[in-house]
């Protein structure tokens, strides 16, 4: 059986979790999520713990036993602590400006650039080349993180751009005579 799998999915107070035959729901205080159940997995709660077991031997059962208690673990963390990734903009004149849910961005273009939140996903700017997007969805806030980075992806050469906060950017050799 998966590794992932065996262990249990501990539920804390304030965050309460409905198994149904085709999905499963956590609500809390983040807010409300849902997935669909595997029909190769059995979810079953005891006394706030929910363990994952495969229907059968089969290979894509155990595989989604360690998937199904992974995303159904994010889900728990995502609606009693939440989920966030930071993002910083390098470059002269680069900045960004939360307003509401949407994000302002100079980065280099002759127009600034608007970007919409979806519902769920808040944006914040502590500092003007500073983003942080929270969330209670894990897949949803690094999403929005890769869209926000992939308008301008940081360079190989001068590392301008708009990089994660913990990425390490390797800067090439120019040419030389």
């Amino acid at each position: 059986m998966s590794r992932v799998g065996k262990m249990p999915v501990v539920v804390p107070a304030g965050v309460d979790v409905s198994i149904k035959e085709d999905q499963i729901s956590v609500k809390g205080a983040g807010g409300q999520l849902a997935i669909a159940a595997s029909a190769l997995v059995k979810v079953s709660n005891k006394e706030g713990k929910l363990s994952f077991e495969p229907v059968d031997e089969s290979r894509e059962a155990n595989a989604m036993s360690g998937t199904v208690r992974q995303l159904v673990n994010n889900m728990v963390v995502g609606v009693s602590k939440g989920f966030e990734k930071k993002l910083t903009l390098v470059g002269v004149g680069y900045k960004a400006q939360a307003q509401g849910t949407k994000l302002n961005l100079s980065v280099g273009y002759s127009h600034p650039v608007n970007k919409e939140m979806p519902a769920g996903i808040t944006v914040a700017t502590p500092a003007p080349t500073e983003i942080v997007i929270k969330g209670a969805d894990r897949q949803r806030v690094g999403q929005v993180a890769a869209e926000i980075r992939a308008i301008r992806p940081p360079e190989p050469y001068k590392g301008k751009g708009i990089r994660y906060s913990d990425e390490k950017i390797v800067i090439k050799e120019t040419k030389k005579k």
